[in-house]
Order: structure tokens, then sequence, then C-alpha cells
């Protein structure tokens, strides 16, 4: 299978098949949204539980033992359909290892197919929801289109900001700005 244009340079190897060919399978059914919502509260939960995490990169169980697992959690989360379904032929093939990096090549043929750009926000700690939107907002007036805000938490930053578009990166954080002058002031000594 031959792929096409920019989404060939978006995803690649063996995450970039399978977020495309689930990107593919969400368009016929019109359903790219519903699955992009399942995807994120599977990744949710991936994030909340050292279980799940353990289950998914461990290669300690087998992929019945995997499936048999994922099929359980999918159920008790009331997750079903195209996505619920891709989970689990995912486990089958014991694949559960690349799920992380195929949701977030879906995410990002999602966010190429609606124009939006996306964006790593990195803080020193969690942010107030209306903190997030200024800076979805200040990011969108940069970018000149709809910005996905993804956001990570670091507290050795301390304080401050780091910032990644596309491949630009701003780093407005404090540990970097007190590395620059502890180096300055090491070459003035």
């Amino acid at each position: 299978m031959a792929e096409g244009g920019s989404q060939g340079s978006l995803v690649s190897g063996v995450a970039g098949r399978y977020a495309t060919a689930l990107f593919e399978l969400a368009g016929e059914s019109d359903a790219i949204d519903s699955v992009a919502a399942d995807l994120d509260t599977f990744s949710a939960m991936l994030a909340e539980s050292e279980d799940l995490r353990r289950l998914v990169g461990s290669p300690a169980f087998s992929a019945e033992e995997q499936t048999a697992a994922i099929k359980a959690v999918l159920a008790k989360a009331g997750l079903s359909g195209i996505a619920a379904n891709f989970i689990g032929l995912v486990a089958s093939k014991r694949r559960l290892f690349a799920l992380p990096g195929m949701i977030a090549a879906y995410k990002a043929l999602v966010a190429e197919a609606r124009g939006i750009v996306s964006a790593e926000v990195t803080l020193a700690e969690a942010p107030a929801p209306v903190r997030v939107e200024e800076i979805r907002a200040a990011l969108a007036a940069v970018a000149g289109k709809a910005v996905d805000v993804s956001i990570k938490v670091d507290p050795a930053l301390i304080g401050g900001l780091i910032v990644k578009m596309g491949s630009r990166m701003v780093d407005a954080s404090l540990k970097t700005k007190l590395n620059s002058i502890r180096l300055a002031m090491k070459e003035v000594g």
C-alpha cells in the first residue's frame, strides 16, 4: 500500500501503518471523531493505571492473556465499536507495546485532516483550565490556525514553560535561564 503525500511523512513504522489503517476505516464509517475520543479515553486510562501500563508494555503476557485482559478493561470502561475492536486486534497481534505510538499517530492524522497544528507545552506544575485556554489562544495566534495543545508537567523546570510546535521549540523555562546564567558566570570567572 503506497502512502500518499504528506500523510506518508507524518506517520511511519508499525505505529504509523496501524494508525493509517484505523484512520481510513474510521473515515469510511464517518467515525473519525468518535474513534479519537475513545482513544483519548483509553490513553487517559493508561496514564492513570500502572497495572494497565504493565499489561500493555510487558512481553511476559501471552497474546491470549493480553487480549482477554484488554477486552475486560474496554468493557468495564464502556468502550466499544471501532476503537475497541482496533485495540483488541492490536493485542491479538502482540503489538500492545506500540499502542501509545499508534494513538499519537492517529491523532496526528486527524489533526492534519482538520488543519490543526499540534503543540506540546511543558510546565513546572499542572495549569488551571483557564491558563491552558490562554496558551491555546496565544499559540493559535502565532500559528494562524487551530492548535491542539497537550500539556506535560516537569517539576524540574522550576517555572516558565517549554513549547514545541512542529519543528519549532521555545524554551522559556527558569531551569534553562538559570543554566545560562551559571554558564555565563563561569566564563567571566
